[in-house]
């Protein structure tokens, strides 16, 4: 019991906080999946994450899903699923009708645009933790190798995320295993 408010509560943190959809919301689930509660490691994190971004459909969901269900079986996916979907949809409700009614006010637009930096060094600092399990896990060339070969694949040469991703599981798979 103490589990599923444990995750109620976990998810809807980390949901009614990310400002700005699953990219804002990914460092905060971190804080509590990895740092409060201690469900999962970086690494394990980190694998969710890719593999998530690797599927279809909105992240947060996804990491909701997984860790819900591998806390407490089917009722903790459904309460984190609900923990993060409900206070989302509540809100996008309530705040879009205040949003349309005041959409030409200076005050909220400046909420909106001056939030952004914000959320910015969110990613930026969740960033830098997956760099840093990444370059612990293997070692600094292989972590900058891998982050530039992913960085010419998905940037100069358009292969969608989802292969590169899968690319990497693969040479993990192979070439990291035997090291």
């Amino acid at each position: 019991m103490v589990d599923w408010l444990d995750l109620i509560i976990g998810f809807f943190v980390a949901n009614v906080l990310g400002y700005g959809g699953g990219p804002a919301s990914i460092p905060l689930m971190y804080n509590q999946i990895v740092t409060h509660y201690g469900w999962t490691n970086d690494a394990e994190f980190s694998n969710i994450l890719a593999l998530g971004n690797a599927l279809p459909g909105p992240i947060a969901t996804k990491i909701a899903a997984f860790i819900g269900y591998d806390v407490a079986g089917w009722p903790g996916l459904v309460l984190a699923l609900a923990a993060t979907i409900v206070p989302s949809a509540v809100a996008l409700i309530f705040l879009l009708k205040l949003l349309q009614k005041h959409r030409q006010s200076p005050i909220v637009k400046g909420m909106t645009l001056l939030v952004q930096p914000v959320v910015a060094i969110m990613m930026v600092l969740l960033t830098w933790q997956m760099v840093d399990t990444s370059i612990h896990s293997t070692n600094l060339w292989q972590t900058l190798g891998i982050a530039a070969v992913a960085y010419w694949l998905m940037e100069r040469k358009k292969v969608h995320p989802a292969i590169v991703i899968c690319i990497a599981f693969v040479y993990g798979g192979t070439v990291l295993a035997h090291i």
